[in-house]
C-alpha cells in the first residue's frame, strides 16, 4: 500500500516517528508546476490576484472573504525570472514565512479595485519586471478588477493581455502527493461534519441547527474554513433543489440533502448525502426510485473514471442526472471548484472541450435526481484518478432506508 493510500489513516499534526505531509516539498513542487506552465505558455509574465492562487504559489494564508477581495495578496510570476509576492499582511508574512525570502516585497497591493491603488501596483509591477531585464510583450492575468483593467494597459502600452486563469488551472490540475494527502485529510474532516449532522438530525430540528453541528465538528478537527455557506435543505426544498440552508423546521419523514466541505491547509473536502429524518420513517417508493437513479448515476460515473477516458465520458456514464444550470462535478484542490469540470450549465461537455483524465486528478462527482411533489436526491463522492482507475475517497455510507 502506498503512502498516499495510507493517507486517510494518518493524523493531521506533524510527528517525528513517521512521514506524513512534507509541506516544504509541497511548496517546492507546486512552484515547479506553475513555473513549467508559465514557461510552456509562451507568455512573459503571469499576474495572480485570486487569493487561492496566491496561496498555491506562496502558502500565504489570511482571512477569507465570501467575495472577491482586491488587495489582500498578489503575485508576479515572470517567465524565466523570480516571482514577487505582495501582501497587505507584509509584517505577518515577513515574521512567519521564511521561505519567501527576497520574493516578499514591502510594497502594498492595497486598493486594487480603485484607480489609484491599481495604478500604483501596476507601476511597481513594471519596475520589478524591468529590474529583472524583462520587457513583457504578453502578460497573462488570472482576474481583473475594473480598475486593473484600466491601469494595466496604460502602464504596459502595446502589451497583449491574455487569460492567466487557464495557465494556473493547467498547473493545478494534477495534484502532487502532498496535495493529495491534504485532500484526504479534508475529506476526513468533512466526514466528521457529516457524522455530526446525522447524529443530530431528528424531527423538529431546524436546517440551520443541523448545519451548525457540521461547522462545530469540522472546526474542532482543524478545518480552516467552510467550502461555501454549505447546504442543508429538506422536504419540498429538495425538489427543485435549493442551494442554501434556511430556518425551516425539518419534519418526520422529510428527505434532507446535506452538502458540506471543510478545508485542511488550503485543500477542500466536498461531499453530499441525502437522509430521511426520523427513526422508523420510510421513504416513498417514488423517492426510492429517485435515489436509485442518482446512486446508479454516481457509481456508473465512478466506473468511467480512469486514465484515457475524458470528462465527457464520465458525464455520459452518469446519464441525465444533472441540475439545469449546474455541472455534474468539479475538480478539488486549493480551490473548492476548479478544473476539470465534468459538465457545463447546458449538460454534457462538448467533445472539443473535454479533458482527458490523468493520474493525480482529484474531483467530485455529484449527480442529482428529483421531482417536485416527491422530493430530490443529491449524492456526491470525491475521487482520485489512479494509474488504472480511480480511488473513491468517500467511504461514508448512504441512507440504508433507500435500499430496503
Amino acid at each position: 500500500m502506498s503512502q498516499n493510500q495510507l493517507g486517510t489513516a494518518l493524523g493531521a499534526q506533524g510527528v517525528d516517528w513517521e512521514v506524513r505531509i512534507d509541506y516544504d516539498r509541497m511548496r517546492r513542487e507546486r512552484l515547479e508546476r506553475l513555473t513549467d506552465a508559465v514557461d510552456e505558455s509562451g507568455i512573459d509574465a503571469l499576474f495572480v490576484f485570486r487569493l487561492e492562487a496566491t496561496r498555491y504559489v506562496t502558502s500565504f494564508r489570511s482571512h477569507d472573504w465570501p467575495m472577491a477581495h482586491w488587495g489582500m495578496a498578489a503575485v508576479i510570476m515572470p517567465r524565466g525570472g523570480d516571482y514577487t509576492f505582495y501582501t497587505l499582511d507584509y509584517v505577518h508574512a515577513k515574521a512567519r514565512m521564511p521561505w519567501l525570502g527576497d520574493h516578499l516585497t514591502d510594497v502594498t497591493c492595497r486598493g486594487l479595485d480603485v484607480p489609484g491603488g491599481a495604478m500604483d501596483w501596476a507601476l511597481s509591477a513594471k519596475k520589478r519586471l524591468y529590474d529583472q531585464g524583462i520587457e513583457p510583450k504578453v502578460i497573462a492575468v488570472d482576474a481583473w478588477s475594473p480598475a486593473l483593467y484600466e491601469a494595466l494597459p496604460k502602464v504596459f502600452p502595446g502589451v497583449t493581455f491574455v487569460d492567466g486563469q487557464s495557465i494556473m488551472m493547467k498547473a493545478r490540475m494534477i495534484k502532487t502527493q502532498d496535495e493529495i494527502s491534504c485532500l484526504r485529510m479534508a475529506y476526513e474532516i468533512t466526514m466528521a461534519g457529516m457524522a455530526a449532522c446525522t447524529e443530530f438530525l431528528r424531527p423538529g430540528r431546524k436546517e440551520c441547527e443541523v448545519l451548525a453541528e457540521a461547522f462545530k465538528a469540522m472546526y474542532y478537527y482543524g478545518s480552516e474554513w467552510s467550502q461555501c455557506s454549505n447546504i442543508v435543505c429538506s422536504g419540498p426544498y429538495t425538489a427543485p433543489y435549493r442551494r442554501f440552508t434556511s430556518d425551516r423546521i425539518i419534519g418526520y419523514g422529510d428527505p434532507v440533502i446535506i452538502d458540506i466541505g471543510g478545508r485542511f491547509n488550503g485543500y477542500w473536502g466536498d461531499f453530499t448525502r441525502t437522509w430521511i429524518c426520523g427513526r422508523g420513517a420510510k421513504p416513498s417508493r417514488e423517492l426510492k426510485a429517485e435515489h436509485m437513479k442518482c446512486y446508479t448515476a454516481l457509481k456508473n460515473a465512478e466506473q468511467a473514471c480512469k486514465p484515457g477516458n475524458t470528462t465527457r465520458d464520465v458525464a455520459l456514464a452518469c446519464g441525465d442526472s444533472f441540475i439545469l444550470g449546474s455541472s455534474l462535478g468539479h475538480g478539488l484542490g486549493i480551490s473548492a471548484n476548479e478544473q476539470p469540470l465534468l459538465g457545463t450549465y447546458k449538460g454534457v461537455i462538448e467533445p472539443e472541450n473535454a479533458v482527458t483524465l490523468q493520474p493525480g486528478m482529484v474531483f467530485s462527482i455529484e449527480p442529482y435526481s428529483g421531482t417536485p411533489g416527491i422530493g430530490g436526491i443529491r449524492l456526491e463522492d470525491n475521487v482520485i484518478i489512479t494509474e488504472d482507475g480511480c480511488e473513491v475517497l468517500s467511504t461514508y455510507p448512504f441512507e440504508e432506508r433507500f435500499f430496503d
